[in-house]
């Protein structure tokens, strides 16, 4: 089947400083990957040009078949990126955000889709509440409820757990382990480890903007010489890769 995502050599460059060099990696329908690299990498540089935010220096992105440079309402229309700090209109309550985003990407039966999302999220009883009535993990429900609601093809989350409680960490993990079992392609960024080792097929991990390894994490255990590679956890391989420099090709 082909591929939700396709990025061909996408580099960003903010003047003289290359924050992301050369990257080249697919998610199917259906899988999740991980996106993993220390502070400075240019983890969330990669998600705002994979979600049309900001401009790669060069390189293809293809979301859903169409190019996010030639294409990009078409292209926008089929994802969902969720921030680490989510920015709503303070004076629309949670409802009339739902309404908002529906009639963004005409989706008509918002109002049943929304009600479910809410209690999905557990939001029932807020749909009248501003976003400064709500805790900082009520906003992240509502993010992620908002960008939900069209049924992108390609969710793109960066630090999607912020804020919410154990229940509410474990109801969101469900949450999109459903959404790539109905069919999402997923891009996760994540430093918390353990959730990424969980939740992710694949793993891409960058360091200095450039790949340093790339595959399942079986995989990238396969490729670290040396028997004390074999049962590593994803922090061990994590720190030793991006701290070696090791190229896993």
């Amino acid at each position: 089947m082909d591929s939700v995502l396709r990025v061909e050599g996408l580099e960003k460059a903010y003047g003289e400083v290359k924050a992301v060099q050369g990257l080249a990696f697919e998610v199917a329908p259906g899988e999740v990957l991980g996106l993993v690299g220390p502070n400075g990498a240019g983890k969330t540089s990669t998600l705002r040009c994979l979600a049309g935010i900001l401009p790669p220096s060069s390189g293809r992105i293809l979301v859903a078949g169409h190019d996010l440079s030639r294409t990009p309402v078409d292209a926008k229309r089929a994802l969902a990126f969720l921030p680490d700090e989510p920015r709503f209109f303070e004076y629309l309550t949670v409802w009339e955000h739902l309404n908002f985003t529906a009639r963004l990407y005409g989706v008509e039966d918002w109002e049943a889709r929304g009600r479910a999302l809410l209690e999905e999220m557990e939001l029932t009883g807020k749909e009248k509440s501003l976003p400064g009535e709500l805790s900082r993990g009520m906003k992240q429900k509502l993010s992620i409820a908002c960008g939900f609601l069209h049924s992108p093809k390609l969710i793109l989350l960066d630090e999607p757990l912020t804020g919410l409680d154990p229940i509410g960490i474990r109801r969101m993990k469900a949450s999109l382990r459903r959404r790539a079992e109905e069919g999402a392609a997923l891009v996760l960024s994540s430093h918390l480890l353990p959730l990424v080792e969980e939740l992710c097929h694949r793993l891409l991990v960058i360091a200095g903007g450039k790949a340093v390894a790339l595959g399942s994490l079986d995989d990238i255990r396969a490729r670290l010489s040396g028997a004390e590679g074999e049962h590593a956890s994803l922090e061990e391989l994590f720190v030793r890769i991006t701290s070696a420099g090791t190229q896993a090709p």
